[in-house]
């Protein structure tokens, strides 16, 4: 049989690594899913119930250590499906290539079936590299060149692939001649280290500071150790940023934990105190959980230029790899007690806050209960994905994350509904490890649902059937119904907030999988002890209590009025009111 544009596509992703594509079907990609058929030993395809979940699927792949994520939809509405999880990719900056149909050649500019200007719609998501192969012998450079741009920007990239292209005979390999460009899948990370001046530079500003703290983000991942010993020879503290939580380890005397609204006292005591910072790899957002302007000089360690000094004024920038940058600056640091006592001082003090919250009573079952109970049972070889909601708040404060246990969530655009295909892509990734995915029942009704359909299809397939699905169901979009009265002094809108009932156990049971519905908090512990014990995968639903306040660390006493202002416009919003006013004297 002729080899045609769509077979040469599969066998350079084969190329290029590539052993998974993540994609949902379409007739404007026929013949590439014609081409994956014919070579499925080389490069699987895993379809999604939803093209939006194919690209959180490539997204976490990439995020779980899979390399560049690769997703495939067809033109028109396939093309426009995959836009959110692309998003999530470039705002967490995590390499994925789109490949995208398009209608034939002949029919563009016509308003052709499906037809959208798919230059103009990916523009901006993947705006380091957007092509058309309009030609035969354009394919292998123009893949090429996506998956280079991806790595090297860890951003998402598409090529868009017309229907009549696909088709086409492909062209011989090797020719040689005018217009005619030859590529290959060569390529190759940099190690990128500073100049010895700036370095002299930092760390006498470093050695200067009598009160230092390390803010650790993604970026540090790699660096362990140079962080540690960083923080130890300067006698200083340690924070993260929410993507930088399974970096380090949480059990350091000297790790305040997350920083920023959903995160720790010891951190915001952290940054409130220091008056030297170091940022290694992030970029947090979390900007008025930083150091006051004024306060301290800082230093940052980033790969890309582009983020220095971006969310906090910097004296020195250190453009470079984390492990390599801290390596060449650790022996010109001196080795000074600094603030260490009191900084453990916060820490102690953060876990006795936290020991505090997850004993709180409520009328129903405490979700901070519910994931901290999950910290001593976790598997030193689970893969955690974590959706966005409350759920993240209890995560960033509560879950003890076993040292080298990745975890993952949608941080940066914060979108819902990113666990369950995370989680998939990273038991695909690594089929012999347990998953837990943490969800809110508000996450698990846009698309967590449709996706546990995909998990029953396969996990006959996975070495462990371990795939544990937590659902916290409290009925609410609890972290929007407190935003809406921390933020804005508004009481809940239920019209908005509210989540409709549903059996989750039963239907997880319906589709042939393990279901545990808990409510109450003697059940929770042997729960999650069967879950990570059973032969099958696992929905864990715990009817939470909504009430139960996302309280930011040190919030100011103006904001914590203007809470409790709008929780008394609510018929019921008395126990929320005590449940907030316990918390805030516990801190």
């Amino acid at each position: 049989m002729t080899s045609t544009v769509a077979d040469r596509l599969v066998e350079r992703l084969a190329d290029w690594g590539v052993t998974r594509v993540f994609g949902y079907a379409g007739d404007g990609v026929d013949p590439l899913l014609a081409a994956l058929r014919r070579h499925e030993e080389q490069v699987e395809l895993v379809t999604a119930r939803h093209e939006e979940m194919a690209a959180f699927m490539a997204t976490g792949h990439a995020k779980y250590g899979g390399g560049a994520g690769v997703c495939l939809a067809t033109q028109g509405p396939g093309a426009i499906h995959l836009l959110e999880g692309l998003y999530d990719a470039k705002l967490d900056r995590k390499p994925v290539v789109a490949i995208v149909g398009q209608v034939v050649t002949s029919a563009l500019g016509a308003g052709y079936q499906q037809e959208v200007d798919l230059h103009t719609l990916f523009k901006d998501v993947c705006g380091q590299y957007v092509q058309t192969v309009v030609s035969p012998d354009q394919l292998p450079h123009a893949l090429d060149n996506a998956f280079r741009t991806a790595l090297a920007t860890s951003s998402p990239v598409c090529v868009i692939v017309p229907h009549d292209v696909q088709q086409a005979e492909a062209p011989d390999e090797g020719e040689q001649s005018h217009g005619v460009v030859q590529s290959s899948t060569a390529w190759a990370q940099p190690r990128v280290v500073p100049d010895d001046a700036r370095l002299r530079a930092a760390a006498d500003l470093l050695g200067a500071g009598e009160r230092v703290a390390v803010l650790a983000g993604q970026g540090a991942a790699g660096a362990e150790r140079q962080v540690r010993e960083v923080v130890e020879r300067l006698g200083g503290g340690l924070t993260t940023s929410l993507l930088g939580k399974p970096v380090l380890d949480e059990s350091l005397p000297y790790h305040c934990g997350v920083m920023g609204h959903l995160g720790t006292t010891a951190s915001a005591d952290l940054m409130a105190g220091c008056d030297t910072l170091l940022i290694v790899g992030s970029n947090d957002p979390w900007t008025e959980y930083y150091p006051a302007p004024g306060q301290a000089r800082a230093v940052q360690v980033d790969v890309t230029g582009r983020n220095i000094g971006t969310k906090y004024p910097v004296e020195e920038a250190l453009v470079g790899d984390a492990a390599a940058t801290l390596d060449a600056l650790l022996p010109l640091l001196p080795r000074r007690t600094g603030w260490r006592d009191q900084v453990e001082g916060f820490v102690s003090g953060w876990h006795d806050v936290a020991g505090r919250r997850v004993e709180q009573r409520s009328e129903r079952l405490n979700p901070q209960h519910v994931v901290s109970e999950l910290s001593a049972r976790l598997p030193s070889d689970a893969q955690v994905a974590v959706d966005v909601g409350s759920v993240t708040y209890w995560y960033a404060r509560f879950l003890r994350l076993p040292e080298g246990v990745p975890a993952h969530l949608s941080s940066t655009l914060a979108s819902m509904g990113s666990a369950m295909p995370y989680g998939i892509a990273a038991k695909l990734l690594h089929p012999d490890r347990p998953v837990v995915a943490l969800a809110g029942d508000g996450a698990m009704q846009m698309n967590g649902l449709s996706e546990l359909i995909t998990v029953a299809h396969r996990w006959r397939d996975w070495a462990d059937p371990r795939f544990v699905v937590l659902v916290l169901h409290n009925g609410d979009l609890a972290e929007v119904s407190w935003e809406q009265r921390e933020m804005e002094g508004d009481p809940r809108f239920p019209v908005s907030q509210t989540v409709p009932d549903f059996p989750y156990a039963d239907y997880a049971r319906l589709l042939g999988l393990e279901g545990i519905r808990v409510d109450d908090p003697g059940q929770v512990g042997e729960a999650w002890s069967r879950a990570l014990a059973a032969d099958r995968p696992v929905l864990v639903e715990a009817v939470v209590d909504p009430d139960v306040p996302l309280l930011p660390p040190r919030q100011e006493a103006e904001k914590v009025e203007q809470t409790l202002d709008a929780l008394a416009q609510e018929p019921d919003g008395g126990q929320a009111a005590a449940l907030l006013r316990e918390q805030r004297a516990g801190e």
